[in-house]
């Protein structure tokens, strides 16, 4: 049904990297198209060789998931499975955006599912795509929630997880010194893993004298 019109994004789009056009794009056929016709688009423009194409899938799939749960399992087991970090920075947006057409204070449980999960991109596409945390809504209120969560992965088997999470509990650190500094005093720093996440948690107070 869509073959025509993936075909021209791929001559217009798959040449050049540009994140905004590919998300303003899915924002758009988002606003003027039924829920069915972005699943249906979403899946045809997997389909496509080209990252850009498939990023609009993904994007598209974040933005109709609070409606559709294939969305959100096509995310979760389908689009975590990709080989191209830029699209699993991609997941990450999709799943931020999920999370905020359902209200960040109802997306515990959807995020504490991502963060369990096997699969290393999952538990990144939640670390990452909800920064700077307690910038968002509810977690703005709660920030102590956010840092718990992102706390619970400090010895992730993946160093792309810790990375993740020693960034975003930096972040939180400049708005919420005493918090951070109270959970960073708790960490165990003869695990190697811990002590990664650590330094670059502890970043931003140590420029303060933290």
């Amino acid at each position: 049904m869509y073959r025509s019109e993936i075909q021209e994004l791929e001559m217009s789009l798959a040449k050049r990297e540009n994140l905004p056009l590919i998300r303003k794009y899915a924002q758009e056929f988002y606003k003027t198209h039924s829920l069915e016709d972005c699943w249906q688009f979403a899946c045809e423009s997997w389909k496509s060789t080209y990252f850009q194409i498939q990023e609009i899938s993904v994007f598209l799939c974040g933005y109709i998931a609070h409606q559709s749960a294939a969305a959100v399992l096509f995310l979760k087991d389908t689009v975590s499975q990709h080989p191209d970090w830029r699209v699993q920075e991609v997941l990450a947006m999709a799943f931020d955006a999920y999370c905020k057409s359902i209200g960040y204070e109802n997306s515990l449980q959807i995020i504490n599912e991502w963060i369990s999960s096997d699969n290393h991109n999952n538990r990144r596409a939640v670390t990452e795509g909800l920064r700077v945390w307690t910038s968002r809504p509810f977690f703005s209120e709660h920030p102590q929630i956010a840092i718990s969560i992102l706390s619970s992965l400090k010895e992730d088997n993946s160093l792309y997880v810790r990375k993740s999470v020693g960034n975003a509990l930096r972040d939180i650190s400049k708005k919420h010194r005493e918090l951070i500094e109270q959970e960073l005093f708790s960490w165990d720093l003869s695990n190697k893993k811990i002590q990664q996440v650590y330094k670059l948690a502890h970043k931003y107070l140590d420029k303060l004298g933290g």
